[in-house]
């Protein structure tokens, strides 16, 4: 079930409740990140089946030898990961750390640039959740890109060819 902005969430609770099961027979869908062919996620988005707008919660499994994005950081999203299985290494500013089961990470808006590679030999999954604001500015610093989200539009351009007014 999705809603748009003008839409009333639907009062029938059953919609918003998704069981083990229902997840279960989810498909997942692949997800190749735009600046980066290795960065392969395959996602269940679980707040995109309940219709939540606000907020993104995508539970998320990470092919070994896959990483999971370009190294980046948001201006306007809080991110984080919950790892549920397997093993992950987290690039995170300038320090790097082993994540495992159980591991939790948060990324705040403005904070350090942070990216995932799956270096084991078994797939890893992990939550993933984060704020959805209408407008958002994700940085690239090690590709020199900026991208800009508004109202879920897309759009990027190179630093190099940003101007000032």
């Amino acid at each position: 079930m999705m809603t748009t902005p003008d839409q009333q969430p639907r009062k029938d609770t059953q919609a918003y409740v998704l069981t083990k099961s229902d997840i279960d027979n989810t498909p997942e869908t692949k997800h190749v990140h735009q600046f980066n062919e290795h960065a392969i996620r395959h996602t269940v988005s679980l707040s995109d089946i309940v219709g939540l707008t606000k907020f993104g919660l995508h539970l998320v499994r990470v092919a070994a030898g896959d990483e999971t994005t370009t190294h980046h950081y948001h201006e306007e999203s809080d991110e984080f990961i919950y790892v549920l299985s397997g093993e992950l290494s987290l690039r995170y500013g300038d320090e790097h750390y082993q994540l495992s089961a159980g591991d939790f990470v948060g990324f705040p808006a403005h904070g350090a640039a942070h990216s995932m590679r799956n270096d084991s030999d078994a797939d890893a999954t992990y939550l993933m959740g984060g704020s959805r604001p209408p407008i958002d500015i994700t940085l690239y610093p090690e590709i020199k890109r900026k991208m800009y989200t508004i109202h879920g539009k897309k759009e990027y351009v190179d630093m190099e060819d940003l101007g000032e007014i």
